[in-house]
């Protein structure tokens, strides 16, 4: 069955292989992203295969602007009935050099972000009496990482709004999942090696259980079954894409 899902942080990593996931098995799909350029090319490359996708460039942390693009989706494919929030903030400090402008930005986008566009799209989902919502929290959030205090605190806040949610509109028939990804190889962890904020990414792939990275498609498998009919009776999970780590 074909539904309306909205994808944010589509443009690369992680929330464009959930765009090509998603697209592959007949879902209309609206790719929200900062990067205009990016998503457009994206959204160009999967109507290449057939897509029905719509590409709007937006900062998930200014309201106006979600509201917008999530009516933008709604009136090219109609009500949401999907919501994936990938849009996300890294960055690597010393605790004592977090800066309040730094703290506040990065709650802005990975937390305050996540909020805002599921609040934007809930109302069609309580009306239709169906829903997925699928948040992209982090595996650090579980563990701790050092130099990363701001980034933790936020996805930690994603995992317990997601829970909360979760029982919230459970009655109404909207499941709210989040995957905290552990060690994936995408263009923004690729970014950090180069900077030397983290290790040589196959010398962490060795450490890991199943002796790789993970991929962006690992995370958009999961994401695609959390999304479907079939994970009706899944919700308040984390549902833990990591390669064995024991957390």
């Amino acid at each position: 069955m074909s539904r309306v899902a909205v994808i944010t942080g589509a443009a690369s990593g992680m929330g464009r292989a959930v765009a090509q996931r998603l697209t592959a098995v007949g879902h209309r799909v609206a790719l929200l992203d900062l990067d205009g350029d990016a998503v457009n090319a994206t959204a160009d490359e999967l109507r290449q295969s057939g897509a029905s996708t719509l590409a709007v460039k937006v900062d998930v942390s200014d309201r106006a602007a979600v509201d917008d693009a999530i009516g933008k989706a709604r009136s090219e494919f109609g009500p949401v009935e999907i919501m994936v929030t990938s849009a996300g903030l890294d960055e690597f400090r010393s605790f004592t050099d977090i800066t309040p402008h730094a703290w506040e930005r990065m709650l802005a986008v990975n937390l305050t972000g996540t909020f805002h566009c599921i609040q934007a799209a809930i109302p069609d989902m309580i009306a239709a009496g169906w829903g997925r919502i699928v948040t992209i929290s982090s595996s650090s959030a579980q563990s701790g990482a050092a130099r990363m205090a701001h980034y933790v605190a936020s996805k930690g806040g994603v995992i317990g709004l997601t829970k909360a949610l979760a029982v919230e509109f459970a009655p109404q028939g909207i499941t709210v999942n989040t995957i905290p990804p552990g060690f994936i190889d995408t263009p923004m962890a690729r970014r950090a090696e180069a900077r030397g904020d983290l290790p040589n990414i196959d010398a962490i792939a060795q450490r890991t259980p199943v002796r790789r990275a993970g991929t962006p498609d690992d995370i958009a498998a999961a994401c695609a079954f959390l999304c479907s009919d079939d994970a009706g009776y899944i919700t308040g999970q984390a549902i833990n894409v990591n390669g064995g780590w024991y957390l």
